[in-house]
């Protein structure tokens, strides 16, 4: 695998531990009173979304094996440029629901 792709997925991967490691101790409820972390959350999410549109440019091919890999690229542009739309529940959803799955394929990406 080539260096920059490593590169792109390792930025997922740190930006996904720094994910978890705002929101521990956080409920729904905490993470909607707490705007902070809020926003350092959105921050690490463009982080993600970023680092999977450079790594689509780099390598298609790695790029593809991420499920909903295009779906978080639209969430990347929501965060970037629809902040007045951003439902911080839904934010919270995905935090709770789908980040440990692109976790686990990050790692085993960057195992290979």
């Amino acid at each position: 695998m080539q260096l920059e792709v490593r590169k792109h997925l390792f930025d997922v991967l740190n930006a996904i531990n720094e994910i978890e490691s705002y929101a521990q101790g956080l409920d729904c409820s905490g993470f909607l009173a707490h705007g902070m972390a809020q926003a350092a959350v959105e921050r690490k999410f463009e982080i993600i979304g970023e680092a999977l549109n450079r790594l689509q440019r780099v390598d298609s091919s790695v790029f593809a094996r991420i499920t909903d890999a295009h779906r978080i690229l639209s969430f990347r542009n929501i965060l970037a440029h629809g902040y007045d739309v951003i439902d911080h529940a839904i934010v919270w959803d995905i935090i709770t629901n789908h980040l440990a799955a692109l976790k686990t394929e990050v790692e085993a990406l960057l195992a290979q």
